[in-house]
């Protein structure tokens, strides 16, 4: 099997279990560098030590953070088993990277309506929706018209991490700027049905279950691109959501308009609202199931960042 049929192959295991997008590159990526750390040899004659050398030089050489060798892992298991067959046994004298320790950087209320406040328009929504909701930019840029319920106030994700739906608050404050940046995308939507376009990619093949759906209003992006481009798996020319680097961008610039030192990102404002929610007294199991994490320990950590600071010891200076 050439290096470009075995690409094809895993692409086409990754899209027959439904992985992202961004999962399929990311695994396509550490396969060829796993083929080029190895001067190009067949992976069907690689051996676990192989596995093993490529995976502790990227723990000891490069000195990459625990989740990049954890990926890589992750990449080279799904190769050899479900693409080649073949059993990954004992990896022995795999060195881990060391996991880090650190806190995660947390806004302050005013510090994070100071950022809001130099953001405008699309950017600014989606960073209210970052605070308000609690989500990851990639979920909220993935949310399609469907997704935002007015009637119970909430706004369901759909495929997060894990690959697992869950549901999170709307804050009122957010539902008249929703409705009138629905009403823009209806407007948008409507147009492009005009002229003849206005399909959009829906995930699982759903469009071979509703042919008609692709073309309705609630299947559309919620954040949708200003440009139309072609879908990479399908092949289909619609307007997919804003691009991410968009919204950092906007972020940076707007962090830097301000006097906060603080090395703040779109994923900051879904730690302050995990931090803020637990200053105001709710319990760590609500926040965990808002956040959508799988395990109470990672939710955990945000009662570390209200412990530090002198939240809970009081100077003697003082």
């Amino acid at each position: 099997m050439s290096k470009s049929k075995l690409l094809e192959h895993v692409r086409t295991e990754i899209r027959r279990r439904n992985y992202s997008y961004h999962t399929e590159q990311a695994y396509c990526q550490w396969v060829v560098r796993y083929i080029k750390f190895h001067s190009f040899q067949h992976p069907t004659k690689l051996k676990t030590t192989h596995v093993v050398q490529y995976l502790n030089y990227l723990a000891v050489e490069r000195r990459v953070a625990a989740s990049t060798q954890n990926q890589a892992l992750c990449a080279i298991i799904f190769l050899y088993q479900q693409v080649l067959g073949i059993e990954l046994k004992n990896l022995n004298g795999l060195r881990r990277a060391k996991e880090s320790n650190h806190l995660p950087v947390v806004l302050s209320p005013n510090e994070a309506k100071q950022i809001i406040t130099h953001l405008h328009k699309v950017p600014k929504l989606v960073v209210l929706i970052l605070y308000g909701s609690g989500l990851r930019l990639s979920e909220a840029l993935g949310l399609r018209v469907k997704d935002i319920d007015f009637a119970y106030n909430q706004i369901i994700v759909r495929d997060g991490k894990g690959m697992k739906d869950r549901v999170t608050i709307l804050p009122e404050s957010l539902i008249k700027p929703l409705k009138i940046h629905i009403q823009k995308v209806k407007n948008l939507h409507k147009k492009d049905i005009q002229k003849g376009w206005g399909n959009t990619f829906l995930p699982n093949a759903l469009a071979s279950k509703y042919p008609s759906a692709p073309k309705k209003l609630v299947w559309q992006y919620l954040f949708p691109s200003s440009k139309r481009r072609y879908n990479p798996r399908s092949g289909i020319k619609h307007r997919y959501h804003i691009s991410t680097s968009t919204i950092q961008k906007a972020v940076k610039n707007a962090v830097d308009k301000t006097d906060i030192h603080k090395h703040a990102t779109c994923h900051t404002f879904r730690h302050s609202f995990a931090t803020h929610l637990l200053e105001n007294g709710y319990d760590i199991r609500t926040i965990q199931e808002l956040l959508g994490h799988k395990n109470v320990k990672t939710t955990m950590i945000y009662t570390h960042v209200l412990n530090k600071g002198g939240r809970g010891v009081k100077s003697p200076l003082d």
